[in-house]
């Protein structure tokens, strides 16, 4: 192979790259596992321009999220070599990257790695070192149809009551004429239900785990916080609920179906509805964990072969430059650029022309706090960044989705819960 030089992109691409033909003529190939969101699916078409440019060819492998978790687990973990790039998030990175699973990101000065949202580049990083780099950051906030609040003689405030909140949804909930007062997560899934679920948590003042990180889903907490969770959309939520994330809700919001949606910041990019307002997601008295932090972001896989190329993809894919690109894509424009990574993309004047969501967006992503507390004695926010959590949040997931169909009631969702958690928790050795 020729050896590898970092060179300019190009008019196309504006930024660097690296060459990497091979010696008999033919282009390397990537396969990048991604998840099946909007702006990954738009990387598709940006990222033309980049094969145009340097001759690597990019393979891409589209999955719903619960699969993409579960394949690229099994893959790295046992060093199956499918992928080159993969998506992980700030549950993973950490962890992976101090077991050695992902290789550390090292990009050039004109990266600016300073410019990473320091929520983002925490999230992200290891003692220090930054083992995927973000393709798109987000917290949580409420999405909500103004004319519908106004119509119904309602509002929704900044870090509003749960109370408030259901009153709101009931105001606007008019099944017959296809409204529905509230729209919210329900498919099972670590990073699906419970990543609404656990905000719910945080906000009434419960946690995963205690101190000795045995899991509390019997407290009183817990069990409010669900039985809320269950009548909210019971009563006022689309039939079918128990199986509907973020592309299933997102559908339905730009039908008009929604009377509001708590969910991912990064949402207000794809919403096509007239009258959207923006608030800070509700809390009922406990702010600290009411609104999520995530990226979705790339990282390489340890021993690839084809470490370097995929390396250099990445620092194209999470520059400025990129953002540059799709904001001036004739496809896309400044309300579709990927967001809630860099503090430079805030000052951008088109997009903040074009991104009404934009304020409300950083406000929540700046708001997050990851960190641990008394109350919750673990990093993460939706999730606990220990290597168990994934699993624990699989199996309490099932039972939250089995409640909220009507299929258990609450109380033994929670019981099965909590057995299922205590004995992955204690198999593990915490106890």
């Amino acid at each position: 192979m020729k050896s590898l030089r970092n060179t300019a992109l190009g008019l196309a691409l504006g930024v660097a790259a690296a060459t990497t033909a091979v010696a008999d003529g033919h282009a390397k190939e990537l396969t990048i596992a991604i998840v099946n969101n909007g702006h990954m699916i738009n990387m598709q078409k940006v990222a033309e321009a980049y094969t145009a440019e340097t001759g690597v060819a990019l393979n891409w492998v589209s999955l719903e999220e619960g699969v993409l978790r579960e394949q690229v687990t099994s893959d790295t973990a046992t060093g199956g070599g499918q992928y080159d790039i993969i998506n992980i998030g700030m549950q993973e990175a950490p962890i992976w990257g101090a077991a050695g699973w992902i290789e550390p990101l090292n990009f050039g000065a004109d990266y600016d790695v300073d410019d990473l949202l320091p929520a983002m580049r925490n999230g992200l990083s290891h003692e220090g070192t930054l083992y995927a780099a973000p393709f798109y950051g987000e917290s949580s906030m409420v999405m909500y149809r103004k004319d519908l609040t106004d119509a119904a003689g309602v509002s929704i405030a900044d870090n509003d009551s749960w109370d408030n909140v259901k009153a709101a949804a009931a105001a606007m909930h008019d099944p017959d004429n296809g409204v529905y007062g509230a729209c919210l997560r329900g498919k099972p899934g670590w990073g699906d239900n419970m990543a609404f679920v656990t905000t719910v948590v945080n906000s009434f003042g419960g946690a995963w785990f205690d101190k000795d990180f045995h899991p509390t889903l019997e407290s009183d907490e817990w069990k409010a916080a669900i039985n809320f969770y269950v009548d909210l959309l019971g009563n006022y939520g689309p039939p079918g609920s128990e199986g509907n994330s973020f592309n299933e809700i997102l559908a339905l919001y730009n039908e008009g179906k929604c009377g509001m949606w708590i969910d991912a910041t990064i949402a207000a990019s794809f919403l096509e509805v007239e009258n959207v307002a923006y608030a800070q997601s509700p809390n009922s008295g406990n702010p600290v964990g009411a609104n999520w932090l995530w990226a979705w972001a790339m990282a390489v896989p340890a021993g690839s072969p084809n470490a370097a190329e995929a390396t250099a993809f990445i620092e194209w894919a999470t520059s400025k430059e990129y953002i540059q690109a799709v904001g001036n894509h004739a496809d896309f424009g400044w309300s579709k650029v990927p967001t809630g990574t860099r503090a430079s993309t805030y000052e951008i004047s088109e997009f903040k022309a074009a991104a009404p969501f934009a304020a409300a967006e950083k406000a929540a992503i700046d708001s997050a706090a990851p960190a641990a507390t008394d109350i919750k004695p673990y990093v993460g926010v939706q999730f606990a960044a220990i290597p168990e959590f994934p699993e624990v949040g699989t199996a309490v997931a099932q039972e939250i989705a089995a409640a909220l169909s009507g299929a258990k009631s609450v109380d033994d969702a929670l019981a099965a819960a909590q057995s299922a958690a205590d004995a992955i928790m204690s198999e593990a050795g915490y106890y």
